[in-house]
């Protein structure tokens, strides 16, 4: 069985026992979480939100926080003597599939 859920603006394919890497959510680290935004459960049979699945849901546990590879970013005005260099690390959390209920 696997499910579509929206999470942080975002689509992702799940299933049980997969580990997917998401938008920062606020949860400690072990903590169990509730998805309840599911567009689509597939399997034996298939359930077609509009937009959302009524009654289905994906628990997940919290495995870390982390943040991403750093990314440069680097601007530069010509004539202007003008340069900057500036790094960011996209924060993102690290869930466990447990179940999904449809």
């Amino acid at each position: 069985m696997y499910a579509i859920i929206e999470t942080g603006g975002k689509q992702v394919k799940v299933e049980e026992g997969s580990k997917i890497f998401v938008e920062k959510i606020e949860a400690k680290a072990g903590d169990e979480i509730k998805l309840e935004k599911v567009l689509f459960v597939g399997g034996e049979s298939t359930k077609v939100g509009a937009p959302y699945v009524k009654g289905a849901s994906v628990v997940c546990k919290v495995e870390k926080q982390g943040l991403g590879k750093k990314i440069r970013v680097y601007k530069y005005k010509a004539k202007a003597n003008e340069r900057k260099t500036i790094g960011h690390r996209q924060p993102y959390t690290c869930l466990v599939v447990k179940t999904i209920n449809a």
